[in-house]
């Protein structure tokens, strides 16, 4: 879904949701809903997450991604169930009509006791301080993401636990590496084709070389720039078919930057929210009317999230070698 016309992405200071008076949460529970509602996506500052603990990650990222594709790939994300682990360069194609993205990625999920090596998270060993930085980014983001999707709640006229009951510890954390483009670069190939997040909710820290842009409902695209110590939230998918579209699922892409950013990688961390695999995601009853009966029909999370992992990933990981299959 595109956005609806809008000049700018709105900034709201989150601090205010928990230590403002009663009617100060209600003015930033209603910030979201429109922020939510008319464009899809939102800054927030004042979040509760570490500057410092979010230049670490960054840094371990940047490291991380200088070691040679032969290094990493022996951390090579292998099915879409799994979801865990390193990407290559032209690896995912998000949007069909052009040619695979030009960046390479690290997705990380939550560890999980005695589980098969295939479900596992793929650590590299040649980097020791890298896990323990990347969990204590998961943690602070996983507690940020449920305060979130409590406003979102909030928002709609629900129980505050609403969303967040639905999702458990079930997210990805996934570093992303886009390099300059080479004199090579396919026609029309850009950094991330444009599409929209398949879960329910994304937090973005970026850096400050630019590209991400969003699609307004007029057709044109509008810069989302890096904003110092903000997370970018943006709602995905699974949110707008909950919430019967008056939440909207935004398209954004990543274009190659202009001017002397052009020769610059670009790098950033998304953190993916997504609703336990077993939730049945129906619109919710207040979102419905007599004239807005549900616009969607139920899905269950896990089969929703499975398919686009897949359709975005596996025709590439299959010519590259990596195996198919999701069980």
């Amino acid at each position: 879904m595109v956005s609806k016309t809008l000049s700018e992405i709105p900034i709201i200071d989150f601090s205010l949701f928990d230590a403002g008076s009663i009617e100060t949460k209600q003015i930033i529970v209603d910030q979201i809903y429109h922020a939510c509602h008319d464009v899809g996506f939102m800054y927030l500052v004042n979040h509760g997450i570490s500057a410092d603990l979010v230049q670490q990650v960054f840094a371990e990222s940047q490291t991380f991604f200088s070691f040679p594709v032969s290094s990493k790939q022996k951390y090579s994300w292998t099915n879409a169930l799994s979801n865990r682990g390193y990407i290559g360069v032209e690896t995912e194609q998000l949007e069909p009509e052009r040619p695979a993205d030009w960046k390479e990625a690290f997705s990380i999920r939550q560890d999980i006791p005695d589980a098969p090596l295939s479900q596992c998270n793929k650590w590299p060993d040649i980097q020791p301080s890298f896990r323990p930085c990347m969990l204590n980014l998961y943690a602070a983001c996983s507690g940020l993401a449920s305060q979130v999707l409590k406003a979102f709640a909030l928002a709609l006229h629900q129980p505050e636990s609403f969303f967040s009951a639905h999702h458990g510890n079930n997210y990805t954390l996934r570093l992303l590496h886009y390099p300059p483009a080479p004199s090579e670069l396919k026609p029309n190939q850009i950094r991330a084709g444009a599409h929209s997040d398949y879960g329910c909710i994304t937090l973005l820290f970026q850096d400050a070389v630019g590209g991400l842009e969003i699609l307004s409902a007029d057709g044109s695209w509008i810069a989302a720039p890096y904003v110092p110590n903000a997370v970018l939230i943006n709602i995905g998918d699974l949110m707008q078919r909950w919430t019967n579209n008056k939440f909207c699922s935004t398209v954004h892409r990543v274009v190659h930057p202009n001017g002397a950013d052009s020769s610059k990688s670009r790098y950033s961390i998304a953190f993916f929210g997504h609703p336990n695999p077993e939730t049945e995601i129906v619109c919710i009853e207040e979102s419905r009317g007599t004239y807005r009966p549900a616009i969607s029909p139920p899905i269950r999370a896990g089969d929703h999230i499975l398919a686009q992992l897949n359709a975005a990933h596996v025709p590439q990981l299959q010519e590259s070698g990596y195996p198919a299959t999701v069980s």
